[in-house]
């Protein structure tokens, strides 16, 4: 097994690779002067099972492209098998046609990375599930829930808990988190989103007055749609609102607004590299998931079972 990083996170990639207890493959990623990306492995990887670990976070299309260049270049360097470890797959909010002649990117994308020379894909918590059967090759998606659960019950431990879906899509998600808290109770936030990035609240279902709220999501772009949902909770009588999300995008001024708001705290995974500023708040806080995908990896190359894992 060989453990080969792009350059979207590689601190994520080398907490793995120290959980594994195997070393970084030696291997260039750079830029020729006119910013096309140049890969050059340089140790043999015949025969070898290979995990490229590369989000796809922002710069989105940089990040893509190494992604696909690294997998081309262990393909034509005859390793057995390559393995795309995507921590935060971008595009995934692309999943279907939302308008008149407007395309599905995420089908594309996991085109690319078939096509490229992957033989299979390692996620966590896909934007949507369905997006497993846009690859024609294993797709593996890891779920965040059992490292937020084993924090929420850490820091929460004692609290009248209610976990809170921030919009209908999300409820699959929520319950499965609530299912892991001792079966705590459901709400949701009812919104309409008027156009891209806004959203306004227009109603809580569900008695959250007197809860403790933890409000679960997959992703975290602009933040206005989470900060419109912990103050609407705060208004209905939580006591008070703590946010786990999967990928902490934090486009823009979403740091800023995430500090203003009402929420108690944010609780994001390392799946994408942190900014300064969010490493600088003092309301959101880095859980790491390389054990989670370190376990994930080691079950693969020993061909044992992943959905085991949360069991």
């Amino acid at each position: 097994m060989k453990i080969m990083a792009g350059n979207s996170n590689l601190p994520l990639a080398g907490a793995i690779a120290a959980y594994l207890e195997v070393p970084l493959t030696n291997a260039s990623v750079r830029r020729f002067a006119d910013e096309e990306v140049f890969v050059e492995i340089h140790e043999n990887v015949r025969g070898e099972d290979v995990f490229v670990l590369q989000s796809t976070s922002y710069p989105a299309n940089d990040n893509l492209m190494e992604l696909l260049i690294c997998i081309d270049a262990l393909r034509r360097a005859s390793a057995k098998r390559i393995t795309a470890v995507v921590p935060y797959f971008g595009y995934a909010r692309q999943d279907r046609k939302s308008g008149s002649r407007t395309p599905i990117s995420a089908k594309l994308v996991a085109n690319l990375i078939t096509e490229a020379g992957a033989n299979r894909v390692l996620s966590v918590d896909l934007h949507a599930g369905q997006i497993q059967g846009f690859f024609d090759i294993p797709t593996d998606n890891l779920y965040g829930e059992p490292v937020m659960a084993a924090d929420i019950q850490a820091r929460y431990a004692g609290g009248d808990l209610m976990v809170v879906s921030p919009d209908v899509g999300g409820v699959v998600r929520a319950r499965a988190l609530a299912k892991r808290l001792d079966n705590a109770p459901l709400a949701i936030v009812d919104k309409r989103r008027d156009r891209p990035g806004q959203s306004e609240v227009m109603n809580i279902i569900g008695d959250v007055a007197g809860r403790t709220c933890i409000l679960i999501d997959d992703i975290i772009d602009s933040g206005g749609t989470l900060c419109n949902a912990a103050r609407a909770l705060m208004d209905a009588g939580a006591t008070r609102v703590a946010a786990y999300i999967s990928h902490g995008v934090l486009s823009g001024g979403a740091v800023a607004r995430v500090d203003a708001s009402a929420l108690d705290a944010l609780v994001i995974t390392d799946s994408i590299l942190p900014t300064e500023a969010t490493k600088a708040s003092e309301r959101i806080r880095i859980l790491s998931i390389a054990p989670l995908l370190g376990e994930a990896i080691r079950r693969i190359a020993d061909e044992s079972s992943v959905s085991s894992l949360f069991d």
